[in-house]
Order: structure tokens, then sequence, then C-alpha cells
């Protein structure tokens, strides 16, 4: 065994390239921004460690249940995007990188919802 479950899901590489953009987009934010940093932070974490947990579960109804709150972390991860949209915190390359990688982790996780379901 070479590899974890999780690591041959596309979704889990999507997901930590999330982890990658979403670190700029920390980075980047402006002084004052620290609880929406921190908050992209751990949401951002949930996605993968959920869909971690969710790959290493056997029953299928606990893996829909991990992917679920994966699929969860990622539109509040999204909604953070918005909230920085708004108060011109990021620039829109960034806003529609983030946005657009997280549109591809929200669909596949639904397929891997209604597939373990």
């Amino acid at each position: 065994m070479n590899h974890f479950d999780h690591e041959k899901l596309d979704v889990y590489q999507i997901a930590i390239d999330w982890v990658s953009h979403a670190q700029d987009i920390q980075e980047g934010l402006p002084r004052g921004s620290g609880n929406l940093a921190d908050q992209l932070q751990r949401a951002t974490a949930s996605i993968v460690l959920n869909i971690a947990e969710g790959a290493g579960e056997f029953a299928g109804a606990e893996k829909a249940r991990f992917y679920r709150i994966a699929k969860r972390s990622a539109t509040e991860c999204a909604a953070a995007l918005d909230v920085a949209k708004r108060r011109s915190s990021i620039t829109q390359e960034h806003y529609a990188q983030g946005r657009s990688l997280l549109l591809r982790v929200v669909g596949m996780l639904v397929k891997l919802v209604r597939s373990h379901s």
C-alpha cells in the first residue's frame, strides 16, 4: 500500500489545490481581517480532513456523512470569498480562481455523497 485512499480521489487533490490558493488569499487580506482569515483557514482544513476521513470509512452512510460535512465547509469557504470580495480585500483573479476550485470540489462531493447514500 503506497497511498492512502483519500490520495486517490480527484476531489482530494483539487481540495489540496484550494488549500494553497486559500493560503495566498489569507496572506493578502488586509489588517483587521483576522477573523475572516481564521474562519477561512478552519473551513479550508475541514474540507480536506473530512474528505480523508470519509475515504477511510467503510460504511457507505458514514462516507456520505463525511463528504457532506466537507461540502458544507467548501460552501462556507465560498461565502468567505464573497465577504472578502465585498470588502474589496481580494483581487478579482483570486476570487474567480478560488470560486472555480470550490465549485469543482462541491460538484465532486455531491456526486460522492449520492454514490454512497
